[in-house]
């Protein structure tokens, strides 16, 4: 069962942890005419996942109708790959030729390769098949005992490939579903992308932090030379993980609205992106804030306020067609195919240091908050770093770099 909730709501909770605690079914409706619909139920059992996709259900987006319609239908609402290669400096046209980005969610979409080709089709984008090897899906071992279907899942596997899609259209995509949303399945998952070749790979859920995650960061994580992106969570202010561990970026979430400046587009924290200090993870050598001991979360950030949504298309799930999602399993993906479009990562290297090596090539978010922290940058927009938006957003591909 989904749970539907208002974005107030999201955002005042105290912890990414109560957010997952939060009761399931209860309708309530948000700030600025929008209500959601978590796609995932939360987590009942330790080290359990959900999904971090955040469906419209009523009221309408700042960002419906944005997109011109390129084909005979209607213009679906929510921001599609035009205004978002816009908003991010993306050079989509060219880059990414060659490069796989792989999404790492649990259960079976068995709609996902036709409703990404009409994601795809309506925005005029190139094909991404089986047939013509652009789009593989696997199972979380790399082979095609594909696991049960799951309507919410479905949704967060929609959102996720038509994101890589939207920001680099010539980027092959690889699938590969976990048996369960478990911890150690879908970090089997992980492992298995990497195997299969996977330079970039995004994971669009999370969890409560647990003494387990030291195991999980060497056995799932540590991948040299792969740039694993991570959702920071959609409950405000407060740690999850995978997004906690010290391998990975931390994808926070913003508010992303045109503007008269020379970008065009602004972008404020979204008051729903976790942040905070880890109680388990070890600060990596490239993070140099003083407000925590351990790891921050997050390092870089996206759009991901569902007023200010996507457009995504999915038919497995209960509102089938076009939908439009928010959450940080919107920023996630986006920012694993930004990473593809800066070019394969060294031997070696520690993508998630990247951005750090290059801030002035992000775009500074210096408002908003996603709640109480004594007003410090762990949950404030600042100038510089700061928790919900990390060093920022893309302002092209050059902080994605090595």
């Amino acid at each position: 069962m989904r749970r539907t909730v208002s974005l107030t709501a999201v955002a005042t909770l105290a912890t990414a942890a109560l957010a997952l605690a939060a009761p399931v079914g209860q309708a309530a409706t948000a700030s600025h005419g929008v209500s959601v619909a978590h796609a995932c139920a939360a987590p009942t059992q330790k080290d359990q996942m959900a999904c971090k996709a955040l469906q419209v259900t009523a009221g309408t987006p700042a960002s419906a109708h944005a997109e011109s319609a390129l084909t005979a239908a209607a213009a679906p609402s929510g921001y599609g790959p035009a205004s978002l290669q816009s908003a991010y400096n993306l050079p989509s046209a060219t880059g990414g030729s060659g490069q796989t980005v792989a999404i790492v969610d649990a259960y079976d979409d068995p709609n996902a390769e036709s409703d990404l080709a009409v994601y795809r089709s309506q925005y005029g984008l190139s094909a991404c098949t089986t047939a013509n090897g652009c789009f593989k899906k696997v199972d979380q071992s790399g082979g095609t005992k594909y696991p049960r279907g799951n309507s919410g899942w479905a949704e967060e596997i929609s959102l996720d490939l038509d994101m890589v899609s939207a920001a680099c259209p010539n980027c092959k995509i690889l699938l590969v579903e976990a048996s369960s949303a478990s911890m150690t399945n879908l970090g089997t998952a992980v492992n298995t992308a990497v195997r299969l070749g996977a330079k970039f790979v995004s994971n669009s859920y999370g969890g409560s932090e647990s003494s387990s995650d030291a195991s999980y960061d060497s056995t799932y994580f540590n991948h040299p030379g792969v740039a694993i992106t991570v959702s920071s969570g959609d409950g405000g202010y407060g740690v999850e993980y995978p997004a906690a561990s010290k391998y990975v970026t931390a994808v926070g979430g913003t508010s992303l609205k045109t503007s008269s400046t020379t970008r065009g587009w602004t972008d404020t924290v979204w008051s729903g992106a976790g942040s905070g200090c880890s109680a388990y993870d070890a600060k990596p050598s490239w993070q140099k804030d003083s407000g925590c001991a351990n790891r921050t979360v997050a390092d870089v950030s996206a759009v991901a306020d569902p007023n200010t949504g996507v457009a995504v298309y999915d038919t497995y799930s209960q509102g089938s067609g076009w939908m439009v999602f928010g959450g940080t399993s919107a920023s996630s993906p986006l920012i694993a195919a930004v990473y593809a479009l800066g070019g394969t990562p060294s031997a070696g290297s520690y993508p998630s240091s990247f951005p750090y090596a290059h801030t002035s090539a992000l775009n500074d978010v210096t408002s908003g908050s996603n709640g109480s922290c004594g007003g410090t940058y762990l949950c404030t927009g600042s100038t510089g770093y700061d928790g919900p938006s990390g060093l920022g957003t893309p302002n092209g591909t050059a902080a994605f770099t090595g």
